[in-house]
Order: C-alpha cells, then structure tokens, then sequence
C-alpha cells in the first residue's frame, strides 16, 4: 500500500510504501476511493493537536471499499463505506453510558491516533463505518464524512432559529448551508474580507446576506456557527446574535477568544463548542443529506500531491473541499 506520513509537526508528509494491512477482529480493511482534507487535518500536521501518533497517516473523511473483514465483522467485501474522524469509543466511560460517546474519555480517532485516509489503503473499526449503499461518487460523498457531520452536529446544536449565521464559508458551511434552505431557514454568510469568490459560492447555495466577518449582519441572528479557527469571531458573533441566541464554534481548534465585555453574552445569548461526533449524528445525516440534495463543491489532488492540497487550504486557493484520490 501507498501512504502520505507525517514523521513530525510542521513537516512534509512523505510518500511511503508499506506493508499491505490486515484486518483484526472487529476490523475492516479499506481500499481508499477518495478522501477528503479537512482542516483538522491541517491542525495536525501544523502541531496545533499535539497527541498525535507518529509517524501518522492523516486524513478522516473516507470513502472506499471494503477488501477484506477481520473476526466478528458482519460488513461484507464490495461494500461502499464512509470512515469519519471518531474511530473508536472505549463503551463503558460514564459518557459513552449516556449516549455521548462523541466526549469519550478513552477514544480513537482516524488521522489522529490511528493511521487515516491519507493513504491506498486503511483500517478501521467496523462499528464506526457507515454503509453508503446510495452514494455513487466518493469524490462528492468524502467531504460528508466531516465537514458535513460536524456541521449537521454544529447546526443541531444551534437548534431551531430562522435566521443562522455562518462564519467562515468553507467545506463545512457550504453542505450545512444547503441542509438549512432545505429547512426552510435564512443563511448569513461572513467570509473573509474581499472574499468574492466564498461569497458567491454561498449565494449560490441559498444564503440571503454575505459580507466579510468584520461586518454586522442586516438583521439580529437566532445563531451563529464559527466555523473558521479565529477566536476574534466569537464577540463579533455574539454581537450579531440576538437575546436568547446561540454562537456555536465547530472546530476542533481555534485561536484565543479575546477580552469582550459581559454586556454581548447577558440576554441569556449562548457560546458552546463541538466536540466530534456520535454514530447517531452520521446516521442522520447520512439518511437527510440525500432528501436536502446536498452537493459538493471539490478539487481533487493525487495522493502524492497531498501537501499541495493541504498548503492550499491554508492559503484559501479553493472553494469547498479538496479531496485526494489515490
């Protein structure tokens, strides 16, 4: 098999080959299709995760086939499946009892703390895959097994406003945008100042209102999603947010959320984080993203181009998700 390695932060993956897998009980081996680049994935590589296996393939948002099953595996090989960040739960936590596994205390997670995507081949936990039985194009599906599951989790967690702002209009925004038209609600896109080309991604998807992030929305929002790492954003969203309103912040990692005076949080106005995912979380998305006719916009690299892919997702040089394909 072939891999992108990380052999430290702050270095260049390495094209490698390895030994082909093999599957352990409970366990999948994968033939990676497509997989998509998230920008956790750049918070690894970049040292801001700092508990990373090493050396480490990265990579979460998988799609491929099923080659072969280890013990007690009830998938069967030719299946299509999906393998998300969250890639394992310990079961028995006090969180995982009570139905939140996504804040396991003794987790797994792909392209973190086991080998990803980034690669030919993968393997996984089968009780954390999903079949993806009606999704005919892994390009298209990848950046669901994220962006999309972490945004579908981000806009729960928003509940049940007209009026969402979104900050930051990258992979994750522009699926979960479309899940809130869908809904029938109001999407407020805040980009990058002079952003053009986010701003039109996101009219065309629906939102009513774009401007950059230093701006003020026309209208007080019921929420705000951050998807964007800047801790600038939480006070100017939580100016924008109206009395009762939620600020919601998706990422796994985000910059220092500055001073701001108590005045913008009173009116019982909301800041919450995300952490990771349940497999119920997939479930429903998996099954609503058809129904809402999700689309996604994707560049696709090679594998060996993968460090490409990820400085241009740094730099901002695509819209939507890039996506490897071995």
């Amino acid at each position: 098999m072939r891999a992108m390695v990380l052999h430290a932060p702050r270095q260049p993956l390495r094209l490698e080959e390895r030994p082909d897998p093999v599957a352990g009980p409970g366990e999948i081996v994968v033939r990676v299709e497509a997989c998509a680049v998230c920008r956790t994935d750049l918070h690894v590589v970049d040292g801001d995760l700092t508990e990373p296996k090493l050396p480490l393939v990265p990579g979460h948002e998988i799609v491929g086939i099923v080659e072969s099953c280890g013990e007690g595996v009830d998938l069967v090989p030719g299946r299509r499946v999906g393998i998300p960040w969250l890639g394992h739960t310990c079961g028995c936590c006090g969180y995982c009892a009570s139905g939140r596994e996504n804040l396991c205390d003794n987790p797994g997670f792909t392209g973190y703390t086991r080998d990803g995507g980034f690669a030919s081949h993968v393997v996984a936990d089968a009780d954390f895959a999903f079949p993806l039985d009606g999704f005919s194009d892994p390009v298209a599906t990848a950046p669901l097994m994220c962006a999309g599951l972490i945004g579908w989790r981000s806009l729960k967690m928003a509940g049940e406003g007209r009026r969402i702002g979104i900050y930051g209009f990258g992979a994750a925004a522009h699926i979960i945008a479309q899940v809130c038209v869908y809904q029938g609600r109001e999407v407020y896109a805040f980009t990058r100042a002079g952003d053009d080309a986010a701003q039109a991604l996101a009219r065309s998807l629906g939102a009513v209102w774009t401007g950059g992030s230093e701006e003020s929305p026309p209208v007080l929002l019921d929420a705000a999603i951050i998807f964007a790492p800047v801790g600038e954003l939480v006070p100017a969203a939580l100016r924008g947010v109206a009395k009762g309103g939620r600020v919601v912040c998706g990422g796994i990692h985000m910059s220092d959320i500055p001073q701001f005076p108590y005045s913008i949080l009173w009116g019982e106005r909301q800041v919450l984080s995300v952490a990771n995912l349940t497999r119920a979380d997939a479930v429903e998305f998996l099954e609503l993203a058809p129904r809402a006719g999700v689309t996604t916009t994707t560049t696709v690299y090679p594998l060996e181009r993968a460090n490409e892919a990820l400085a241009d997702l740094r730099a901002g040089r695509f819209q939507g998700a890039a996506v490897l394909v071995p």
